[in-house]
């Protein structure tokens, strides 16, 4: 079987405000097969603009990820890292995480058999979604 798509975020912590709720929701996605962690990575900038990036077993408060389920590490590099921090905020944090959305692999696999080519793919900003929603109401 291939493997899903695989797909990126980053997601940002503005005054260092990551409190951990990620974690359980990522753990509910693996263990019911929607998603499998590829790689994760957290990255702080401090008050000066230095860059450190923390795994999540170097870290005291990122420990609750050490019970995902994942072949965790070894895709994000120092490039990604650097593309990363170049818009965080002094003070802040941020998660890098890669992960496969599972639940497409057999979809990718008749797909590929049928002769079918990915030609484009985006995610829809949840701006727009969330004014599809207010039109939808209104009808």
């Amino acid at each position: 079987m291939a493997l899903g798509p695989l797909e990126y975020v980053l997601l940002g912590f503005p005054g260092n405000t990551f409190n951990g709720e990620i974690a359980p929701k990522l753990g509910r996605l693996i263990d019911s097969g929607t998603i499998r962690i590829i790689d994760l990575i957290f990255i702080s900038k401090d008050a000066d603009g230095v860059v450190t990036a923390i795994e999540f077993d170097g870290h005291e408060d990122l420990v609750m990820y050490a019970a995902l389920d994942g072949d965790v590490g070894g895709v994000i590099g120092q490039d990604d890292i650097d593309y990363a921090a170049t818009d965080l905020e002094p003070n802040s944090s941020a998660a890098l995480l890669i992960w496969e959305d599972t639940w497409a692999a057999p979809l990718v696999d008749a797909i590929r058999a049928s002769g079918g080519v990915l030609i484009e793919s985006s995610r829809i900003p949840q701006e727009l979604v969330a004014e599809a929603e207010a039109a939808l109401a209104t009808v």
